[in-house]
C-alpha cells in the first residue's frame, strides 16, 4: 500500500492560510505572527505533516546542511567538539550531517567529493585539511570552508584555533620551573598544524630555559602507537624526568604504559603533561596536567564566522586563535613549583 505524502497545500486549507504562509513557518528565521504559526502546526500535526527539505533548498538555493569533517573519533576532544557543533548549528536552523575520514588527504579528497553531492551551505573540517584544489572548487561554488582545530596555508578558507605554540611554550616553563631538566616528547600526526605548533612552543621554551630535548617518538595521535613510543622512551636507565604528549588521548596511552608495563611512578619517576584537558584528564586515574583548549568558545567562533560567510558570501575569511589555560594536575605535582 502507498502512503501518499501531505502537501503544504493541504496544509494551508487545513489552517485557512496561504501556501506561503506554511512556508515561512517552516522557513527558519522567516517572518510570521503567533496565530498563524500555531494554526499552521496544528493543521501539520493533525495531517501528519513534515516540509520536504530537500525540496525547499532547490527552491531558495539554500539547504541549510553543514557538512562536517572528522577524524581520530577515538580522541575524546572531538567527540565533544561534534555535540557542541551541532547543538549550536541546529540552535540557527541548520542541520549538521557528519562525515567521517581518515587522515590522510587523498581519503578526505574522496569524502569532500561526496559532501558536494548534497548541496550543503557550509563545511567545517575538524582535524583534517584538504588539497588546494578542491578549496578552490568550493570556493567557486561559493560554500565557505571552515577549519576547526587546524590550520593551512590557503587564504579562502576560515580557521578556529586554539594557540597551540602558546600552550606547548607554557608546559615548558612549567617544567623548567619544576626543575626538571631531562625531557621528552611524543609527537603527534607529523603533517598536522596542531602537532608543528604545540612542538614548536615547547622547543621554544625549553631553549629559553636552557633545557635540551633528550628523547622524542611519534604516537600519531594512535592510542597503541603512543604506548608502544612511551616504551621505547621510557625503558632505559637513561629515561627523561618528563614527558610533553601531544594530546591527551596519547597521553593516557602513555601513562597507562609507564605504570603498568614499566612499574614507574607518577609524576615521582616521571611527570606528565598533555593537551586538549578532555573530560577522563581530571578522572582519578589520570590526573593529568593538561592545556585546556577552550571548546565552547572554539565553537561559538566557528559558528559566527561560518554563517556570517554563508549570509555574505564576499565576506573575507577570518583566522581565530583563542588562548587555552593550563590546567596543573597530579601528574606533574611534584611539590617544587613555585
Amino acid at each position: 500500500m502507498t502512503i501518499e505524502r501531505v502537501t503544504s497545500l493541504q496544509v494551508a486549507q487545513r489552517a485557512g492560510v496561504s501556501q506561503s504562509a506554511v512556508s515561512r513557518v517552516f522557513t527558519p528565521g522567516a517572518s510570521v505572527s503567533s496565530k498563524t504559526r500555531d494554526k499552521v502546526l496544528q493543521a501539520a500535526e493533525e495531517l501528519g505533516y513534515r516540509p520536504n527539505v530537500l525540496a525547499r533548498a532547490m527552491i531558495t538555493g539554500k539547504s541549510r546542511i553543514i557538512g562536517l569533517v572528522v577524524a581520530y573519533l577515538e580522541n575524546q576532544f572531538y567527540p565533544q567538539a561534534i555535540e557542541r557543533l551541532s547543538v549550536a548549528l541546529q540552535q540557527e536552523g541548520y542541520h549538521v550531517l557528519v562525515f567521517m575520514a581518515s587522515p590522510t588527504k587523498g581519503n578526505v579528497e574522496d569524502v569532500m567529493r561526496e559532501i558536494l553531492d548534497y548541496q550543503v551551505d557550509g563545511i567545517i573540517l575538524a582535524s583534517v585539511s584538504m588539497s588546494s584544489v578542491l578549496a578552490r572548487r568550493c570556493h567557486e561554488h561559493g560554500i565557505p570552508v571552515l577549519l576547526f582545530n587546524r590550520e593551512q596555508d590557503d587564504a579562502t578558507m576560515s580557521s578556529v584555533i586554539t594557540d597551540n605554540y602558546l600552550g606547548g611554550r607554557m608546559i615548558a616553563e612549567h617544567f623548567a620551573k619544576l626543575g626538571l631538566s631531562r625531557v621528552g616528547y611524543i609527537a603527534g600526526l607529523e603533517e598536522a598544524s596542531t602537532q608543528r605548533d604545540r612542538e614548536r612552543g615547547f622547543n621554544d621554551g625549553l631553549a629559553a630555559a636552557g633545557i635540551q630535548l633528550v628523547a622524542r617518538e611519534i604516537g600519531n595521535f594512535e592510542y597503541a602507537k603512543s604506548r608502544a613510543a612511551s616504551l621505547e622512551m621510557f625503558a632505559g636507565k637513561d629515561r627523561p624526568e618528563a614527558v610533553f604528549v601531544c594530546n591527551d588521548h596519547m597521553a593516557f596511552a602513555a601513562m597507562d604504559a609507564i605504570r603498568s608495563k614499566l612499574g614507574l611512578r607518577i609524576p615521582e619517576d616521571v611527570a606528565v603533561a598533555g593537551f586538549d584537558d578532555t573530560p577522563i584528564a581530571s578522572w582519578p586515574a589520570y590526573d593529568l596536567t593538561s592545556y585546556r583548549q577552550p571548546i565552547n568558545r572554539m565553537v561559538a567562533e566557528t559558528v559566527k564566522v561560518l554563517l556570517q560567510r554563508i549570509e555574505d558570501r564576499a565576506a573575507p575569511p577570518r583566522r581565530v586563535v583563542l588562548e587555552g589555560e593550563l590546567i596543573v594536575r597530579g601528574s606533574t605535582d611534584l611539590g617544587r613549583e613555585g
